[in-house]
């Protein structure tokens, strides 16, 4: 697989981390108390997997098998490079 083509399904979500795209149900940010209750279960479920490095974090990402990822990265930030893929040269 082409470089460019792994950047249409990955999404960088901080410190060389990425998620596949696909697989991304929700980018939510962390303060709200049900987001919290969400993570408190995806502990305890073994479901929950730290992209912060030590960091504060600033948004978590649903996975589609119910994994939550946490990322130090505004959801915002987040957003905007998942709405932005990368163009295909080979498209123009």
């Amino acid at each position: 697989m082409a470089k460019k083509d792994v950047n249409k399904e990955v999404l960088n979500i901080g410190f060389g981390n990425v998620v596949v795209r696909s697989r991304l149900v929700a980018i939510l940010v962390p303060g709200p108390n049900p987001v919290r209750r969400m993570r408190d279960e995806a502990k305890k479920a073994g479901r929950l997997v730290d992209a912060t490095h030590g960091r504060k974090c600033r948004s978590v990402l649903v996975c589609d098998s119910g994994h939550l990822i946490l990322s130090a990265i505004q959801s915002e930030t987040l957003c905007q490079r998942f709405e932005a893929v990368p163009s295909d040269p080979a498209d123009s």
